[in-house]
């Protein structure tokens, strides 16, 4: 990365980075490590034993009081004034913290380092080596070394936040966290212009393109320093400090492009799985992730071995229930951090970290916020990062639901930006534009499509309900689509996945589907399949041939520019022979499907009436036979007689006219004087 942390920094102003005592009280030539044991190397016998860890310091107690208060307290509060052996259990920064402060007690030189300053600091404050006690000690020339040379150095500021991993939570309450955390975030939002101090940098494919075009990228002496030259030093540090840092440069003002981006490459180091289960997606699949990429910037980052890398990353000693939990406790961490702006991050990365934070248990108040993010910006997914398996106890393959929450968040988004006043809501001029950015119409268009996708994928799985698939293919209104040609494909596949359903459960499938929407192709295709019911084939022959109609009409209206130099098609034949031949063979399938429709119907019809004869005349047979029965001997006599009266009146009524008998002369006297009377 840079130079070795392990060199001195005696090129520096202050004391040459070396620290000693005026004044001592044992000469010495310095320690001899024995073993398990520091020895000073002089001829006093050494009459302290100071144990710290798993190390004993053969010491005196002259220069260890004379420095140190915690020391100093330790022997004469003890009320044991011949007590000559101490245990400093808890104190920070180890056995080699210790060892330094210690020779400083000697009046030995001591080399400061960005490495062991932060160790000597917390060391110093231990053992209470204070101004009270001896002019210029320990604390003083610490405090000196990273206010005046540590907080002015890129290099040295990661250097010692990356070793404050190991000395909490003393180095949070000497504030050198918080200090370090802001130098670096001052540094970071300097313009790149002005860089001067060395960084690490990143393989040519590793940068990142989107941010190269930037206006803050220009030249800077003989190569350009991109605005993402601080992504891969601020990597390397653990979660939490990460965390401060950002948060820092949150408050300093930078661009929340840049902060997205510096997440996605700190989540592409850290979390292995997200680049394997999405690659291709994003920035940060180019940036290389392997367990080494600490130490392939230099030797300065080749000695910091413990920290948060070596859990995630994983060693044949870490269990997976506690890789798990590292990686958990990483996802929560940069869910928290994110830009709340629509276009910080991308939403192929949102959609692996829900897919993550899904499989790892997160907290569902983090993933509920993660569901809210990738609605968002739903337009901007690919189908390759909706196929998120269900990890809880659901039948089905893939997460259903989860996408159908996806969706629910995309709609009342976009409800919301339509509702909104048109005033932009942020100060920000970049916040508003990536916020109002998803007010494309398209974007709907585009989700619509998604959706008919992620349909025909899904439909395959046998386990997917007839409810689920419906009410995600309703979900979206009716103008987010302009052609069912996407759903059909679903419905089609989920009818051979299903083979088994039902009429009705067909019809309620198909019914999803606007037979209207549906192009030329899909139209010969749904008339010829056989999955489909017949109700729903009918409509969309029916539709087909409405719009065949409407297309052959419409096609004689020409443009008016166009009539001065084309002239009009004068009959039916030359309109079909203009028309391209896979238009006349769609109209010509769906013709010959439409007559043979009709020819049933007919056949149907002149059934129905030949059954409706026979009917008719078996029930005039019936009653036939059932007055038969009825009939007497009697009746039959009466009946003749009845006949035999019928006749001998006609005949009487043709004689009557010329020879008119006596009782009818009788009869009507009486009645011509009835009338005369009235």
């Amino acid at each position: 990365m840079w130079e070795s942390e392990t060199k001195s920094v005696r090129g520096r102003e202050y004391g040459n980075g070396v620290l000693s005592s005026n004044k001592h009280g044992v000469k010495t030539d310095g320690f001899e490590l024995r073993g398990q044991s520091w020895y000073v190397a002089t001829d006093i016998p050494s009459d302290l034993l100071v144990q710290v860890g798993d190390v004993n310091f053969h010491l005196h107690k002259y220069p260890m009081l004379s420095r140190s208060g915690k020391v100093n307290r330790l022997i004469y509060e003890s009320n044991n004034p011949d007590l000559n052996k101490i245990a400093l259990e808890y104190l920070p920064g180890g056995p080699e913290a210790f060892e330094l402060a210690a020779k400083f007690c000697y009046g030995i030189a001591v080399d400061l380092t960005a490495g062991n300053i932060s160790g000597l600091r917390c060391a110093a404050e231990y053992l209470e080596m204070t101004e009270d006690l001896d002019e210029g000690n320990l604390i003083f020339k610490t405090e000196a070394f990273l206010s005046y040379v540590v907080l002015s150095s890129w290099r040295d500021s990661i250097l010692v936040l990356k070793s404050c991993e190991k000395l909490s939570p003393w180095a949070e309450n000497l504030q050198i966290v918080r200090r370090c955390s802001e130098s670096i975030a001052w540094k970071a939002c300097a313009n790149p212009k002005g860089i001067k101090w060395a960084y690490t940098r990143k393989p040519s494919k590793a940068s990142s393109p989107k941010w190269n075009d930037l206006k803050d990228s220009s030249p800077s002496r003989s190569q350009p320093v991109p605005p993402d030259w601080w992504f891969e030093d601020v990597s390397i540090l653990r979660t939490d400090h990460f965390v401060r840092v950002i948060t820092a440069i949150k408050v300093k003002g930078m661009r929340f492009e840049l902060i997205g981006a510096s997440i996605m490459h700190y989540a592409a180091k850290w979390l292995p799985g997200l680049i394997k289960d999405g690659q291709g997606q994003g920035p940060a699949d180019d940036m290389s992730i392997s367990t080494n990429s600490n130490s392939s910037g230099g030797t300065g980052s080749s000695s910091w071995k413990g920290g948060l890398h070596m859990i995630v990353a994983g060693t044949k000693e870490d269990t997976p229930s506690i890789q798990a939990k590292d990686q958990r406790m990483i996802i929560e961490s940069l869910v928290s951090i994110i830009p709340p702006q629509k276009d910080s991050v991308s939403c192929s990365f949102l959609l692996r970290l829900l897919r993550m934070a899904n499989m790892l248990k997160v907290a569902p108040a983090l993933v509920t916020e993660l569901e809210k993010r990738v609605g968002m910006q739903f337009e901007q997914a690919t189908l390759a990062d909706l196929l998120i398996p269900s990890y809880n106890k659901s039948e089905t393959m893939y997460d259903v639901d989860l996408v159908q929450r996806l969706l629910e968040h995309f709609l009342v988004q976009e409800q919301t930006e339509s509702s909104s006043p048109s005033r932009p809501p942020f100060s920000d001029k970049h916040m508003y534009e990536g916020t109002q950015r998803s007010n494309n119409p398209n974007a709907k268009m585009r989700v619509a499509r998604l959706v008919d996708s992620y349909l025909t994928e899904v439909s395959r799985d046998r386990n997917l309900s007839l409810t689920k698939f419906q009410v995600l293919a309703e979900a979206l209104p009716e103008s987010a689509r302009t052609c069912d040609d996407g759903l059909y494909r679903a419905i089609d596949s989920y009818l051979k996945a299903h083979p088994t359903l039902s009429e009705h459960e067909r019809k309620r499938l198909c019914r999803v589907m606007d037979c209207q929407k549906l192009s030329i192709d899909a139209c010969m295709h749904a008339a010829q399949n056989e999955r489909l019911p017949l109700r729903i084939v009918v409509q969309v022959l029916f539709s087909e041939q409405v719009k065949i109609s409407n297309a052959l009409a419409n096609s004689t209206l020409k443009d008016p520019v166009e009539t001065q130099y084309q002239p009009l098609i004068p009959n039916h034949k030359t309109l079909l022979e203009a028309t391209p031949l896979s238009f006349q063979e769609g109209w010509a399938a769906a013709k010959k499907d439409i007559n043979t429709l009709k020819f049933e119907l007919e056949s149907v019809k002149a059934k129905y009436l030949e059954l409706q004869n026979d009917m008719e005349n078996l029930q005039r047979q019936f009653e036939k036979m059932s007055k038969q029965k009825q009939t007497s001997a009697w009746t039959n006599g009466w009946k003749k007689l009845s006949k035999l009266t019928k006749m001998t009146a006609v005949e009487n009524h043709d004689i009557g006219p010329q020879i008119p008998t006596t009782a009818e002369q009788t009869r009507k006297t009486p009645r011509r004087w009835r009338n005369s009377i009235s």
